[in-house]
């Protein structure tokens, strides 16, 4: 299935207008790297999705991933009540995917980048669920493009879609204000090593040593979040969360953006060999053989036109 479209595909309602960050609010992203919309999605388009999440939890879908790369997350119930993690869900569900596609959504972001073309880079597909101590819903310190280095932009971004409110006690995610702005420590950390599978105290170190390397002071803001609204962040923005001590599942899918100039770039690891990024083995060619991040069927556009 090719997503199609067209200019009044990307038509907002004067009420969806009136709901674009305003310029102070730009410049409040810009300076903090992270923000909170107002109401994006209604409470039926939510209801359908987490409808949609539990078909496709139950194994439904509407077409496979072409290969299987190394590091996809791909959670499957025998993998137990741990944190579930499912990566190219925008793909692999017809339905999930049309209700991410919203053009509020894509224009929210075109706003806050400051770009006239916002895609798609990647969606997973997030259940953390309610054990208090279950080591997997903890989220260490990390920021998104220390593990996209073959991507070209810096000014990519991520919406954080939660389909409930999404409460500091369920484990909501966590901004470290101001820290988009910050110079990464010099000799490279592995980018390959996901955050994930690597030990909490190892990157809550490497969150303090880039703060001692920048002067900066870190400055925890957990965001909470109202049904329907959204929590944007910026690509250099470090971020994490705690466990889930409600009494029901935290859902949410993280939506990862690109920019339209956003490009792949042949990009090494300390040992000289090429990091690879999952689109790497499933997007279409450039006319130079390069992966193409711009290919509709992986990275559909979700908003084009100036604002």
């Amino acid at each position: 299935m090719t997503v199609t479209t067209t200019a009044a595909a990307f038509a907002l309602t004067d009420e969806e207008a009136a709901g674009l960050p305003t310029v102070e609010e730009a410049l409040d992203y810009a300076e903090h790297g992270w923000y909170l919309s107002g109401r994006i999605f209604s409470d039926a388009e939510l209801d359908a999705l987490q409808e949609a999440t539990e078909v496709y939890y139950a194994g439904h879908r509407d077409r496979e991933l072409p290969a299987k790369p190394s590091t996809l997350a791909s959670w499957q119930p025998s993998d137990g009540p741990v944190q579930r993690h499912n990566d190219y869900v925008h793909y692999e569900s017809e339905a999930i995917g049309a209700i991410l596609r919203k053009p509020l959504l894509g224009a929210v972001a075109a706003r806050l980048a400051r770009a006239e073309e916002i895609r798609i880079f990647q969606s997973t597909l997030i259940l953390k669920p309610p054990i208090a101590d279950e080591p997997s819903n903890l989220v260490p310190w990390h920021f998104d493009k220390h593990y996209w280095q073959t991507s070209t932009s810096q000014r990519m971004l991520t919406a954080f879609v939660p389909f409930h409110d999404c409460t500091v006690e369920m484990g909501t995610i966590t901004m470290v204000d101001g820290s988009h702005r910050w110079q990464e420590l010099p000799g490279g950390d592995d980018s390959t090593r996901h955050f994930a599978a690597r030990d909490n105290s190892e990157l809550e170190q490497l969150l303090a040593d880039n703060a001692a390397f920048n002067g900066a002071t870190i400055s925890r803001v957990p965001v909470e979040i109202p049904r329907g609204h959204v929590s944007f962040h910026h690509c250099r923005t470090y971020h994490g969360s705690g466990p889930n001590r409600s009494d029901r599942p935290r859902r949410a899918v993280s939506l990862h953006l690109q920019d339209g100039g956003n490009r792949y770039r042949r990009f090494l690891r300390g040992d000289g060999e090429p990091v690879v990024y999952n689109h790497d083995v499933l997007v279409r060619r450039t006319p130079g053989g390069e992966p193409d991040y711009a290919d509709p069927e992986f990275c559909p556009v979700l908003w084009r036109g100036e604002l």
